[in-house]
């Protein structure tokens, strides 16, 4: 897994990342989403390398084998924003100073961040899976409700999650080797089995209902936008399609810039599903917008 990559620990913004890394040319950013690690992008990286990109993956804050730093009432150690910050720290002790960034899942949503906070650094954004935090919220109903319970559960403090949570990890998020390769499940299943990180992984979802979207709010009534050229992909086996009808309407209310993307198929995963699919798409954008 990874071959020929460098592992090691680099201090973020307040949180040390584990961060795999390898390749040559211009760089790229890759953000896994929950419950997973860097690893969720083992299939991915490589021909990314073989592309001749540099390829960057971290294990989030309070993910995998990353620091988990306290948290405080409102959850801002796990903000967005905080996130956002760590892997802008990370890539500038790496040298890169501009670089292309993907994000899934929570991912996105880290990348998206990172491409509102700092505009000089993105030089063009995929997300995979998503719509913009606070604007999921916003357009809440029922059927996103029924659909995406998890968001609430695993957000409120009431009752922690956590309890449900670390009883049976494995019953819970139900990841297998077959999808994600055994190296890959290992390294998850080491992550899920961690009370720690499944603690602060339930803290990043409590910032998503508060201070994440206190943040995406304010963007939007001061009117800034992602100033870079943006790529937003979903995946046929999930739900975008069904909540939003056209995903790219979603994002032309957050997007100062060329946008693009479609459906890919594939299941949720896209980087364990679909990883030829993928890299396909990332290059042919990259080309159109000449992203470096």
């Amino acid at each position: 897994m990874f071959d020929g990559f460098e592992l090691g620990r680099y201090e973020g913004e307040g949180a040390h990342l584990r961060v795999r890394h390898g390749g040559s040319g211009p760089p790229v950013l890759l953000l896994h989403g929950h419950p997973r690690t860097h690893a969720t992008w083992h299939r991915v990286a490589p021909l990314l390398v073989a592309a001749g990109r540099t390829v960057v993956c971290p294990d989030l804050r309070g993910y995998g084998a990353s620091d988990k730093p306290p948290t405080d009432e409102r959850h801002r150690p796990y903000a967005k924003r905080a996130m956002a910050a760590d892997c802008l720290a990370v890539m500038r002790r790496l040298g890169h100073r501009r670089f292309a960034v993907v994000g899934h899942d929570r991912g996105a949503y880290v990348a998206t961040r990172l491409a509102l906070d700092h505009p000089e650094a993105v030089s063009a954004l995929s997300v995979l899976d998503a719509v913009p935090l606070g604007e999921a919220l916003r357009r809440c109903d029922a059927g996103f409700a029924a659909r995406w319970w998890h968001w609430f559960f695993l957000g409120q403090t009431d009752k922690p999650a956590e309890r449900v949570i670390d009883a049976d990890p494995d019953a819970w998020y139900k990841g297998t080797a077959e999808q994600m390769g055994a190296d890959a499940y290992e390294d998850y299943r080491r992550a899920v089995h961690d009370p720690a990180t499944v603690h602060a992984m339930c803290e990043d979802y409590r910032a998503g209902l508060g201070v994440d979207r206190e943040h995406d709010d304010a963007d939007r009534r001061a009117g800034r936008r992602v100033r870079c050229p943006t790529q937003v992909l979903w995946a046929t086996g999930d739900d975008m399609a069904d909540l939003y009808g056209d995903v790219l309407g979603v994002w032309r209310d957050w997007v100062d810039a060329p946008l693009t993307g479609g459906p890919v198929v594939s299941g949720h995963h896209i980087a364990e599903d679909a990883p030829g699919p993928l890299v396909t798409a990332l290059r042919e954008f990259w080309g159109t917008v000449g992203a470096a």
